[in-house]
């Protein structure tokens, strides 16, 4: 199925940390499909608003900075910091609470809830995650 299809009716994306790694490292499974995700949105001037929280911030940066990989670094904070259509948003007293919410009638990890809740909290229509499944139930 084309990616366009897919996603094309969704405006704001919720990115959790796998894509992002996809895309910036190259990954050789993944990388055709996050490219056309993200060449999607590039070339839409506007029309999408994807987003991820700190917890993908801290999440990609982790690896680079224990090996070194300044380089790494560099690419992820221009393309999550720097770009002028990618928002990262932070986590106060509402996401908070939501993940608390969350972890507590899911059981789902810490990180996971503030992924969730940064995306219910900010009306999100579409997430990708490990699996690339988009949904519009959030």
């Amino acid at each position: 199925m084309e990616i366009k299809s897919v996603i094309g009716k969704h405006r704001r994306i919720m990115f959790d940390t796998a894509p992002i790694v996809y895309f910036i490292e190259e990954n050789k499974d993944f990388s055709n499909i996050t490219d056309e995700i993200f060449k999607l949105i590039n070339d839409s001037h506007g029309y999408y608003y994807p987003f991820s929280s700190v917890i993908t911030l801290i999440e990609v940066l982790t690896q680079p900075f224990k090996k070194s990989r300044m380089d790494l670094v560099k690419k992820y904070r221009e393309f999550l910091l720097n770009a002028s259509n990618f928002t990262i948003y932070s986590i106060d007293p509402i996401v908070a609470e939501k993940a608390a919410e969350l972890r507590a009638q899911y059981a789902i990890k810490t990180p996971d809830a503030i992924q969730l809740a940064v995306a219910i909290e900010n009306i999100v229509n579409s997430l990708t995650f490990d699996t690339f499944e988009v949904n519009s139930r959030v």
